[in-house]
């Protein structure tokens, strides 16, 4: 790079701290009471941002000219592993034309940077926050897919760890060998003393698989705060040589072209005696920061935090409109209320929950998904399920026990997961097409229960792609992939059921894809309809006003979404039976634009397991 390219760079850098010097100042220092790592800091992210390559200063450029680019209606998303779909970063790169068959515009890719050979919980275990894991690739063929993806017009997300790092990433260590600035990098006491009093209101994340929240370390010759598992110790933020060595890995990262990261366990990133050390005040300011840095350094950039709490507890990691955090969250409470609607074939406590979604400013970003890498848990709101009648403790095992296939009258094939026989909850595992059917019926060879199963996977796609915010696929869903119990076979992975839904991607099963007379074609071509339907409606931006309409019958639900005096009624019946809907067609006729069908009047009678998405006929003219 120039000399003359560094100092406009370095001008540009300047321009940019200056709108934000003093909220980020103040920030810092409220934390941490002091300035010089405030400005070594600063140091960091003008050199980052010097040398960030010319096509993803372009990037950044374009971006704040549009800074609603991720909440259109075209931005669809997938989520896979890196080794489960094609091997390598490299066969991921090689496979990019099987993902624009879908339209895909997001692409999550699971942890992938470097992580122990065995104790690593699917790479949640970092041992190098900037070095991909060999297994996987290397930081060059990351950086190769991210320009190709880029060249795509698609975003590349990563997962970025802040809460905990692996035993063996470096910092623990030289912690382990004794060296006191490494031990302060983490959360290290000499006695049970102050552990004891965090365990009196800290809960437990795994009570069963790792009970406790400090382990010892005989070599160390102290306890550690390790909240999730025993070889995940989690990192100091009191510490501001933590916080800045961070921040710098997740720029690092974004100059090799990541440009969406999921952020990881945000709500643990501070501890504090007396409380439950999640959700306090000191982790909005530092995903604030995190915020700031980002948009000085790689504008481009956006956060989605992982969140999984009640709507009203993840709202506020959106942050002030006018000071934001996170960009994107999880929308973990439709995601449940789902498949609570699955099983029961009542969409009360669904549409309740959109409605409190709906209630929110629209600037707030949400990705929907039907399944993901993890198990489900069936946090439901416990009020909402006692006012329609039910004890929450007995309508959760019920659910479990419906998708565990272990209930009359269940179509489902799953697996409990984290089961505790005190409290008697349980989570639960499987892929979206087992779960809806498609095993049994293969298993039974039901032909009828087959395209039942078909149909009820694709009306909950359907919803997901109905929703504000980034509808996100899991891999191996958009071909109805079934479990795959072979993990039960492997010692590192038996005691661990949601590997259940983590199998190796069968690239034998999606040659299917494109024949509609097979299980992996109907799903395939299903979906990439509704994507490409969804993709050329501006009703479905994320700043369309959103809210339900009473249907007159609980099997079934309508969303109805609006902007600019134009109108689209998505509507979802989630009973294997004909149902009638009341809620009328107001000013003509309407078309369907899923069936073509031209309705008036009234919505009707609907097909078992069937969504339309209906619009006015005059407007597809």
């Amino acid at each position: 790079m120039s000399e003359s390219t560094a100092a406009a760079r370095s001008r540009q850098f300047d321009r940019r701290l200056a709108a934000c010097y003093d909220e980020f100042k103040w920030l810092y220092c409220e934390l941490y009471g002091q300035t010089e790592h405030f400005q070594q800091l600063l140091d960091a992210a003008r050199q980052f941002f010097i040398h960030r390559k010319s096509a993803l200063v372009k990037l950044d450029a374009t971006r704040e000219k549009d800074p609603d680019w991720y909440r259109r209606s075209d931005m669809i998303g997938v989520m896979l592993y890196t080794d489960l779909f094609a091997g390598n970063l490299d066969g991921v790169r090689e496979k990019l034309d099987y993902l624009a068959e879908l339209q895909v515009r997001y692409l999550h890719l699971m942890p992938l940077l470097k992580m122990p050979e065995e104790f690593n919980d699917g790479g949640y275990a970092v041992s190098d926050f900037r070095q991909v894991d060999p297994r996987l690739g290397s930081n060059e063929a990351l950086e190769k897919l991210a320009d190709a993806c880029r060249s795509r017009g698609m975003s590349l997300c990563l997962d970025f760890i802040v809460n905990h790092t692996s035993d063996e990433h470096d910092w623990a260590v030289r912690a382990r060998k004794g060296d006191p600035e490494y031990q302060a990098r983490y959360q290290c006491y000499d006695n049970y003393d102050i552990p004891r009093q965090f365990e009196q209101t800290m809960p437990q994340v795994f009570p069963n698989t790792a009970p406790g929240n400090f382990i010892w370390c005989e070599e160390m010759g102290k306890y550690v705060l390790s909240t999730f598992n025993p070889y995940q110790w989690d990192m100091n933020y009191r510490n501001p040589v933590v916080f800045n060595e961070m921040a710098c890995n997740l720029l690092f990262l974004a100059n090799l072209g990541v440009d969406v990261f999921r952020i990881d366990a945000v709500p643990y990133i501070w501890k504090e005696l007396g409380t439950s050390c999640r959700n306090l005040p000191q982790v909005h300011t530092i995903m604030r920061m995190l915020r700031i840095l980002a948009k000085l350094v790689c504008p481009a950039v956006i956060f989605k935090g992982e969140v999984v709490m009640k709507p009203s507890e993840v709202a506020p990691y959106f942050g002030p409109v006018d000071k934001p955090e996170c960009d994107v969250l999880y929308n973990v409470s439709s995601m449940v209320c789902i498949w609570n609607t699955v099983a029961t074939r009542d969409a009360t406590l669904l549409r309740w929950q959109l409605d409190t979604l709906a209630a929110l400013p629209r600037e707030y970003t949400f990705v929907n998904y039907v399944r993901c890498h993890d198990d489900i848990g069936w946090g439901l709101e416990e009020e909402s399920v006692r006012y329609l009648g039910m004890d929450p403790l007995e309508h959760k095992k019920f659910l479990y026990h419906f998708f565990e296939g272990n209930y009359p009258g269940s179509f489902a094939r799953g697996e409990l997961y984290n089961y505790d026989p005190a409290t008697q909850d349980a989570r639960s595992c499987g892929t979206a097409a087992s779960l809806c059917g498609v095993q049994a019926a293969l298993e039974q060879r039901d032909n009828g229960a087959l395209d039942m199963a078909l149909r009820r996977d694709l009306l909950i796609h359907g919803l997901i792609l109905s929703q504000s915010g980034i509808p996100v696929i899991y891999s191996g869903d958009e071909i109805a992939a079934r479990n795959d119990y072979s993990y039960k076979n492997d010692p590192a992975k038996a005691g661990d059921s949601r590997f259940l839904h983590r199998g190796v991607f069968s690239w034998e099963a999606a040659q299917n894809r494109h024949n509609p007379d097979t299980v992996e074609g109907r799903m395939f071509t299903g979906l990439q309809k509704l994507i490409s339907l969804r993709r050329g409606e501006p009703l479905f931006d994320a700043d369309a006003a959103v809210h339900t309409a009473d249907c007159g019958n609980p099997h079934a639900l309508v969303l109805v979404r609006e902007k600019d005096g134009r109108c689209l009624m998505a509507v979802f019946n989630f009973s294997e039976s004909w149902q009638e809907l009341t809620t009328p067609l107001v000013g003509g006729r309407w078309v369907d634009l899923v069936s073509g069908d031209v309705m008036e009047g009234s919505i009707g009678w609907m097909q078992p397991c069937q969504m339309r998405w209906l619009v006015p006929q005059e407007e597809t003219k």
